[in-house]
């Protein structure tokens, strides 16, 4: 799962956390940034980006609660038609629907965890009734689709596929045919809806010869919505040999994605191509062309400097890069990128995205111990580079391990 998905999910469990920085109280001294001398960093433990996904979720998820379907489906399709995205860039319909789902998905994920599959099959088929007041909207059926996709997987689990029973793996199977069924009775590209084409892709797991149809699904979606970064990640990492493809194939989507997009990103498809499949596989480094992947980051941060996005970078580079592994030359150039990452546009730390950075989401840590880990993170970085030292994603340096 792509990084940022999961720091949504960070997101919404603490979405009540408060975004009042107005007492200084939560700043990083920094004093002698070598390259441009900053006094100081915000620390922003809510960002921007982080509010607006949580008003987007919340706000889909009162009018789920309000029965207001209508309402909501028509919010939806003019986001995915509008192409309406966060700074950071993440599809707002897509926002809205994880809202508007997420009671049911809750409800029906507990019975999962209770192995109660007739409560599960009941809680959708209460929620699927809703398509009987807007049958032709496809912004609903999207939202459907979406819940029997995240309640499929709560059945499957995270296990080899070998190790899960067969009854569970059924239930798997058959809330992926149900997803399927709902998002075929309407064309993505007739409808000019990358969220469609956004589920065909989910759906791949699902099916039976997914390796077919990976790169012809992803290249729909992309082509949909050639701005949507969100879309390039999860493409490299569906690439990977762990999912439908491998390390050549990876290589050679990026590249073909990046022909594909050079009027939007420049070179930046490359990059968002190998970001997650570097985080999650550290022999995708064999084939990277770090000149490219670089070129690539300067490309985006020129087009989107955010600083959601910024910090995404920031702490990939200073913190969560791997030193260790296969082609050490790429990984030093890609280190060697921090420093003008944080010199010419870090502004602001944001904890969450520097905990999320590794990978980790997966941990009990309670909110707060996420954002102290992500200040810690950060920190430990921007003190290194205020004294003129590598960071510790650079190989062969002598920096200890800062979690």
């Amino acid at each position: 799962m792509p990084v940022l998905d999961n720091l949504t999910m960070l997101i919404r469990k603490a979405r009540n956390a408060s975004d009042d920085l107005s007492n200084g109280q939560n700043v990083i001294n920094i004093e002698a940034l070598h390259s441009a001398p900053k006094l100081s960093l915000p620390v922003k433990d809510t960002s921007n980006e982080e509010t607006l996904r949580s008003s987007l979720f919340e706000a889909g998820l009162y009018l789920a609660r309000q029965d207001a379907w209508g309402i909501l489906g028509e919010r939806i399709r003019s986001a995915d038609a509008a192409r309406a995205m966060t700074p950071g860039g993440v599809p707002e319909a897509e926002l809205l629907a994880e809202g508007a789902r997420a009671d049911a998905v809750t409800a029906a994920t507990r019975a999962v965890a209770k192995g109660d599959d007739v409560a599960a099959a009941r809680i959708m088929a209460d929620m699927a009734s809703v398509l009987d007041e807007v049958p032709d909207d496809h912004g609903v059926a999207y939202v459907i689709a979406m819940a029997h996709i995240d309640i499929g997987w709560a059945w499957r689990g995270e296990g080899w596929r070998q190790d899960i029973p067969a009854s569970q793996r059924a239930a798997f199977f058959r809330h992926f045919r149900d997803a399927s069924h709902l998002v075929d009775q309407h064309d993505p590209f007739e409808l000019d809806s990358p969220m469609l084409a956004a589920v065909r892709c989910a759906l791949l797991s699902g099916e039976t010869r997914p390796r077919e149809r990976a790169s012809d699904d992803y290249e729909d979606l992309i082509d949909l919505a050639p701005g949507a970064a969100k879309y390039m990640r999860a493409l490299g990492n569906h690439m990977l040999p762990r999912w439908f493809g491998s390390h050549e194939r990876l290589d050679h989507e990026a590249r073909r994605t990046t022909e594909r997009t050079t009027d939007v990103w420049g070179s930046g498809a490359y990059t968002w191509t190998y970001l997650d499949a570097l985080t999650v596989d550290q022999d995708a480094f064999a084939l990277l062309d770090a000149k490219l992947f670089c070129d690539g980051l300067r490309d985006i941060l020129e087009r989107q400097n955010d600083q959601h996005t910024v910090n995404v970078f920031a702490a990939y580079t200073g913190s969560a890069l791997n030193p260790v592994g296969v082609n050490k030359e790429a990984r030093l150039q890609l280190s060697n990128c921090f420093d003008w990452i944080v010199s010419e546009y870090l502004e602001e730390v944001h904890p969450r995205v520097w905990y999320a950075a590794k990978g980790v989401w997966g941990s009990r840590m309670d909110d707060q111990s996420r954002l102290a880990k992500g200040r810690h993170r950060a920190s430990a970085a921007l003190d290194r580079h205020s004294r003129g030292l590598s960071p510790v994603t650079a190989p062969d340096t002598d920096a200890q391990e800062t979690g």
